[in-house]
């Protein structure tokens, strides 16, 4: 079912930690002498650990997002041009008893296609209650009007899903529940066959979504709950997270801030569950700008970055807050200035 982020946020998790390393390996002296017991190695390896993990994880959701987003949807759309046909109306409308203007039970009719339908008719117009069969086994029962489904009803496609709820023109409109066989389900609201409106999403490893759709795309505030814990809470336009948001990672990290096309990017806060934290500003998911790396012991690097990397001028505070500016290119430091 509809869901997605862009290819873009889905490496968000690997560049920060690929950051993390550069910073670990890049500081020299003055940033060894101020780390503690834990080594810069030892970090390295255990940053390196987490990137492993991401990738996994986020693999996975890109393999859940093309999967779902096409399935129940195209399912949807064929069932009006497939099975509610204007050769079957047509069809009825052609007969004898056209003019007829009492609803009535009758006889089980066999349509020229091979649908039969059994229950209520006005004249040569489906009406009222009834069900339709067609060939393949699919089948339709519920509120029929002027020919066409209308009110409440129930659609069973061949592979086993089920529609059930609302429906105006022979589609699904208003709320109502689609269940795969898979074992996801939406029930929210629909128009013209797609999700529109607010809805809400689950799958059957515990992943789901709650929030707001258009034309079948995550559209407006929503909150998607990935399996392992992670979650993001925030704004989405074209099915990809964009705007004012939060993710929370299932290892504690957050990151609260701007999007653009499923990337940080613009003005953010990210954090982890050390104590650590950046704030500043991002590019396509990259530390880009003016922005603040501190660590739980005081320590900091203020100043410029570009592409993920500190570049331009910036200045390194211990955590006795001694201070030292200093001029880095492409994550390193190129030189000390004196004031």
């Amino acid at each position: 079912m509809g869901a997605s982020c862009s290819n873009c946020s889905c490496t968000n998790k690997e560049t920060e930690t690929k950051t993390e390393i550069e910073i670990l390996e890049s500081q020299g002296v003055f940033h060894k002498e101020a780390l503690g017991a834990e080594a810069p190695s030892e970090l390295i390896q255990k940053a390196k650990k987490y990137a492993t993990q991401i990738i996994k994880i986020q693999s996975l959701w890109r393999g859940h997002r093309d999967r779902k987003i096409v399935s129940h949807l195209l399912k949807m759309l064929r069932t009006n041009s497939k099975y509610f046909t204007l050769e079957e109306a047509r069809e009825t409308l052609s007969s004898k008893v056209t003019k007829s203007t009492i609803r009535e039970e009758r006889p089980a009719y066999r349509f020229k296609t091979g649908a039969v339908y059994t229950g209520q008719w006005v004249g040569g117009f489906r009406d009222g209650h009834g069900a339709q069969i067609w060939p393949d086994g699919a089948r339709y029962e519920g509120q029929w009007k002027d020919n066409k489904a209308n009110g409440y009803g129930k659609f069973w496609h061949i592979d086993g899903d089920i529609y059930e709820g609302e429906w105006k023109d022979d589609k699904a409109n208003g709320k109502g529940v689609y269940k795969q066989t898979s074992g996801a389900m939406y029930d929210g609201e629909w128009k013209d066959d797609v999700q529109e409106g607010y809805g809400k999403e689950h799958w059957a490893d515990g992943s789901h979504y709650e929030g707001y759709y258009k034309s079948g795309k995550k559209h407006g505030f929503g909150s998607y709950v990935w399996k392992d814990g992670s979650k993001y809470v925030g704004q989405w336009i074209d099915n990809k997270i964009n705007g004012a948001g939060v993710y929370t990672w299932y290892d504690g990290r957050r990151y609260e801030g701007e999007w653009l096309n499923g990337c940080m990017n613009g003005r953010g806060i990210y954090t982890w569950k050390d104590g650590r934290k950046y704030e500043g500003e991002y590019k396509n998911d990259k530390k880009h700008g003016k922005g603040v790396y501190s660590w739980a012991d005081g320590r900091k690097y203020d100043g410029e970055w570009r592409d993920g990397k500190q570049d331009g001028i910036g200045i390194i505070e211990d955590c006795n807050e001694n201070k030292k500016k200093g001029e880095w290119k492409s994550g390193r430091r190129v030189k000390w200035i004196e004031d």
